[in-house]
């Protein structure tokens, strides 16, 4: 099967399964990220969409506390208060230096845009077209059961025959995506495409390079080391050295001592006493600024006291001849 061709690209959506399948005919493989419908005119396919890509492949490195052998977790703090409970987070955007519009979870949730599920290619294009810049992530699109495999071969076949790209525009977890249709052997891609806002100009990042003309001995010398080079593409020949020398690093201390046991339950008590001695301090400094605030206020309140005590005793000396004369 001809490969698509690769992006590696950030992965602006790590999208989890947007819920049932429809009866796909597969039986098995990769989970779907999505399903919908592909809409070419008045034919719609029933389609899922998975991604042709492993993160797998990429060996995590893990942190770890040497002398206790625990996992190291990240904590969320807040300048001057420490940990903080995740109910109490916000999410701003910083307009100017320090300063920020803050934001309610509710507000943003409204923002997500209400898809219909359908991908509806709305124009075709020559590959060459579209700038490899362009392109964000691959994923394999799949028929959703056997009922929508002859419609999709339909528009797989006709794309090949007409050497075009189909574009189109999609939602997937309340967001929209550009998506460029490519047919793929048996089956068909889709690529994601960045929106123009996304992409810096290329003319004025180079505007600073000299024009010199090249050359023509060097430009032909230059020319005829290209020709030489020139063959078929073929990933396998090219390998990820430093994965594969972190593989076997891995497996060469798997030889030579056993793996070190990390108790998850273990590591899970120890995160919480730690939340929990946070949280004891930040409600003893909580308690002293309470105690202080008490303070302040009973000293006001003493003196507020006796001064009304005072005045009682001045009326009833004042008053003390009236009552002589009534008598």
């Amino acid at each position: 099967m001809p490969r698509p061709a690769g992006h590696r690209p950030r992965d602006r959506a790590k999208a989890g399964s947007s819920g049932k399948t429809g009866g796909s005919s597969r039986k098995s493989g990769p989970r779907p990220l999505w399903s919908g419908q592909l809409r070419l005119s008045l034919v719609s396919v029933p389609v899922l969409l998975v991604s042709a890509t492993r993160s797998a492949a990429h060996i995590a490195l893990h942190q770890i506390h040497g002398p206790s052998g625990k996992r190291i977790h990240y904590d969320k703090v807040a300048e001057g208060v420490g940990s903080v409970d995740r109910d109490e987070i916000k999410k701003g955007v910083e307009v100017s230096k320090g300063k920020y519009v803050v934001l309610e979870d509710e507000e943003i949730e409204k923002l997500k845009v209400e898809g219909k599920r359908v991908l509806e290619l709305v124009q075709f294009v020559d590959p060459t077209e579209i700038d490899p810049i362009w392109y964000e992530k691959p994923y394999f699109l799949l028929p959703d059961g056997e009922l929508a495999e002859e419609p999709y071969g339909v528009i797989r076949d006709a794309l090949k025959e007409a050497r075009k790209v189909g574009v189109g525009q999609f939602v997937m977890r309340g967001r929209d995506y550009v998506a460029a249709l490519k047919p793929c052997g048996a089956g068909l891609t889709v690529e994601t495409l960045r929106f123009a806002d996304e992409v810096q100009s290329a003319s004025k990042i180079f505007s600073g390079l000299a024009r010199v003309r090249a050359d023509k001995d060097l430009l032909d010398l230059a020319s005829e080391l290209i020709d030489r080079k020139t063959r078929p593409f073929e990933p396998e020949t090219f390998h990820d050295r430093y994965t594969e020398a972190l593989r076997n690093l891995v497996e060469m201390h798997q030889r030579h001592e056993k793996p070190l046991e990390i108790d998850e339950e273990e590591e899970d008590a120890g995160a919480k006493v730690i939340d929990l001695v946070e949280a004891l301090k930040r409600s003893v400094r909580a308690a002293e600024s309470l105690s202080s605030r008490n303070a302040a206020a009973g000293k006001s309140q003493s003196g507020a006291e006796a001064a009304a005590g005072k005045a009682p005793a001045k009326k009833s000396q004042a008053k003390a001849p009236a009552r002589k004369k009534a008598s």
